[in-house]
């Protein structure tokens, strides 16, 4: 298991529910600490590694857990 500083529980929610949350949690994080995400949304993947590039945080991680995807993301 990584470690991180702040857990995101996005279970349940849909796009772009999951990202508007990590963006909000990002801006509260200081540069190089690591938030986990956790998705229940298919789709997350797509908008969250998007928006990782566009922004140059660093994708950390990612895996699946039951019917969830868990991201590890590293705050520039």
């Amino acid at each position: 298991m990584m470690e991180f500083d702040t857990e995101l529980d996005a279970s349940g929610l849909l796009c772009p529910l999951p990202l508007l949350r990590l963006k909000k949690a990002l801006v509260k994080m200081a540069s190089g600490e690591v938030v986990k995400v956790i998705a229940t949304d298919p789709a997350a993947h797509l908008d969250i590694g998007v928006y990782v590039d566009q922004t140059g945080h660093l994708l950390l991680e990612i895996h699946r857990v039951d019917h969830a995807q868990v991201f590890y993301i590293r705050k520039k």
